[in-house]
């Protein structure tokens, strides 16, 4: 049973993963910035990633792949770490972390419907009402966790509209093209991933991407002209352990996972059970940050494991 399961597994371990990544890389986005975390987090990962090939291949990059494997995985290294990272990353700044994050977890669907147009999967209708049920739950959790950013510090005189339901808000146009181009991204790598290299193993798989994703943001930060700032960040001792663990959990050991997900099972339902980090994320909230958690987040996350259950059966 397990063995039969094995994608959807890897897709679980791979959110809990990301769960560990997404705390670590916010403390550490705090002091040194997010572009110098996103290069230097592909820069740790892949000396992990060296020693792991070293012991497994006898060399320390897949030079057992081939040039076709190399040119796929690449090109999705580059669409997921560089371009749906950027994306995603501007539009937290545009219309904040609550709207962005909402409409990133328009990534199962549009992973699912990229599936089907590449790859030819189909999807039964129990899961894509698992799909629809998880998304939902973590909709709602997305919305009541955030809703606490858009109320004003305490003695301040400015006058906030309340927020309204969903996602229709006053944001910036551009901004939610942003966030859709992010989760596109995500969707487009996993998709990619899963074309270029089927059976490749997806540690090798994953550091032939990473390794397209530092090339891809050295040409970012030398167009412009940011390796001050990243070399001050480097030499941050505290922010580059907390980097360090996020590379552990997030470059290396989730996204191999999720690779590893998606080789096994459909690349819709992995997606959707990776998807589960924002419901994820409330237990070290609540027990490592001390944050108050409310009744709509206990029923969101009840809704998302609801729907992550009936992929399963």
């Amino acid at each position: 049973m397990l063995h039969e399961r094995i994608g959807e597994i890897a897709a679980l371990v791979t959110a809990i993963c990301w769960t560990a990544t997404a705390l670590a890389f916010e403390a550490a986005g705090r002091r040194i910035g997010s572009l110098a975390v996103n290069i230097t987090r592909l820069v740790i990962a892949f000396l992990i990633f060296c020693v792991l090939s070293l012991i497994v291949r006898g060399a320390p990059v897949p030079v057992d792949a081939g040039p076709d494997v190399w040119f796929w995985l690449s090109l999705s290294g580059l669409v997921g770490f560089v371009v749906g990272d950027l994306f995603l990353f501007q539009a937290f700044i545009l219309i904040g972390s609550r709207v962005s994050m909402l409409i990133y977890a328009s990534v199962p669907p549009l992973t699912a419907l990229l599936g089907w147009a590449v790859l030819g999967e189909t999807l039964s209708f129990r899961s894509m009402l698992g799909m629809v049920i998880t998304l939902a739950g973590i909709a709602v959790v997305i919305l009541q966790r955030s809703a606490a950013e858009a109320t004003p510090p305490t003695g301040t005189r400015i006058a906030v509209p309340r927020p309204r339901a969903g996602v229709r808000l006053a944001h910036p146009v551009r901004g939610v093209l942003y966030a859709f181009g992010g989760a596109l991204g995500q969707a487009g790598g996993l998709v990619l991933s899963k074309l270029g290299a089927p059976s490749y193993d997806a540690f090798g798989a994953t550091q032939i991407r990473g390794i397209a994703g530092i090339v891809g943001f050295a040409l970012i930060v030398t167009l412009t002209r940011r390796w001050q700032p990243v070399a001050a960040g480097v030499r941050d001792l505290k922010a580059m352990g907390l980097v360090s663990v996020g590379a552990f959990f997030g470059p290396f050991l989730g996204v191999s996972l999720g690779l590893f997900a998606v080789q096994h099972t459909s690349t819709g339902i992995a997606s959707t059970i990776m998807a589960l980090t924002p419901v994820l994320i409330i237990i070290p909230a609540v027990l490592v940050l001390k944050e108050r958690v409310s009744l709509r987040e206990i029923g969101g996350a009840v809704l998302a494991v609801a729907g992550t259950a009936l992929l399963f059966l």
